[in-house]
């Protein structure tokens, strides 16, 4: 387990300034950002998932930005794997861990530990795929029912990325994934010396924000990245191809819609994404503190009880 007891994770919504929180605190602290969203360990994806900009880069040390290729299956045991490598190394500097990103099960794993389920074989995550897109969703869940009953019973029956996932691990590995759950790997930092923060903000004001930033991206390059990512013709269920804003920008470049409709849709698709962020983090996190971004320093300075 890491042991800096000056470690801080700053959480929310996409959109809500999170980002802008932490690299001010690195600049204090002499820290380094550690990436814990799902979608911007993908180098394809800088603009349409606003990972740091070069300049943001130089100002502070990042790490696991921008490193995988679309084309991989990029899960939370190998974000765990990379974010180990990364808190030894931090820690021999003896600078501070940042750790800044909006997916929930990334933090669940990093403060309470995570299932030690082993990889799953490509040939059998490919055969899987086939099979969700052929046969749909609830024929894999009565399978899964069969294989672990214990998993299929939490998930519902049009689960997709669930179903698939647990139904994997079962053919691949031979045990239920519930029973992997059981034999875990231990958490990398303890969640009770680090400063937790959760930062959000008004609904209304957080609803700007996200309009704003895609407007933003727009008129940056994002068509043009979601282009390039296109004439790749990768496997659409991989979760790079399902990023905010890919799916419409993609169908916006061939002609399937307007671009007024390909921002309204992919607006829609984030509100409702920062809306199910803030219901899990309410739900299955409790223990962290709620600021508005402009109280995340404040909140983070009276977990350490010192001015920072």
């Amino acid at each position: 387990m890491h042991n800096a007891g000056r470690a801080v994770l700053i959480a929310g919504p996409t959109a809500s300034g999170k980002s802008a929180l932490a690299l001010a605190l690195a600049e204090s602290l002499d820290g380094v950002i550690v990436n814990a969203d799902s979608m911007q360990v993908y180098r394809d994806l800088r603009i349409i998932t606003a990972r740091p900009t070069p300049d943001e880069e130089a100002r502070a040390p990042h790490k696991l930005y921008g490193f995988v290729d679309a084309a991989e299956n990029y899960s939370v045991g190998r974000w765990c794997r990379d974010v180990e490598a990364a808190l030894m190394e931090i820690g021999k500097q003896g600078r501070v861990p940042i750790l800044v990103g909006g997916t929930g099960l990334y933090f669940r794993a990093l403060t309470s530990g995570l299932a030690a389920v082993p990889p799953i074989p490509a040939n059998i995550r490919a055969r899987v795929r086939e099979r969700l897109q052929r046969d749909g969703a609830p024929v894999l869940h009565t399978e899964l029912m069969r294989l672990d009953p214990a998993t299929a019973q939490r998930v519902t029956t049009n689960d997709r990325s669930r179903i698939s996932r647990a139904l994997e691990v079962a053919l691949a590995t031979g045990r239920a994934l519930s029973d992997w759950h059981r034999e875990g790997l231990p958490p990398l930092i303890d969640p009770t010396r680090a400063a937790k923060v959760f930062i959000t903000c008004e609904r209304t004001e957080l609803v700007r924000r996200i309009e704003a930033r895609f407007d933003a991206m727009m008129k940056s390059t994002a068509l043009e990245e979601v282009r390039r990512l296109a004439e790749r013709k990768l496997d659409p269920s991989l979760p790079a191809m399902k990023a905010h804003g890919v799916p419409w920008l993609m169908r916006q470049l061939r002609g399937e819609i307007s671009p007024e409709a390909a921002v309204a849709g992919a607006v829609m698709d984030t509100r409702r994404y920062a809306k199910r962020q803030l219901t899990w983090f309410r739900n299955q996190m409790k223990d962290w503190t709620w600021a508005h971004p402009d109280e995340g320093l404040s909140a983070i300075e009276t977990h350490f009880q010192a001015p920072i």
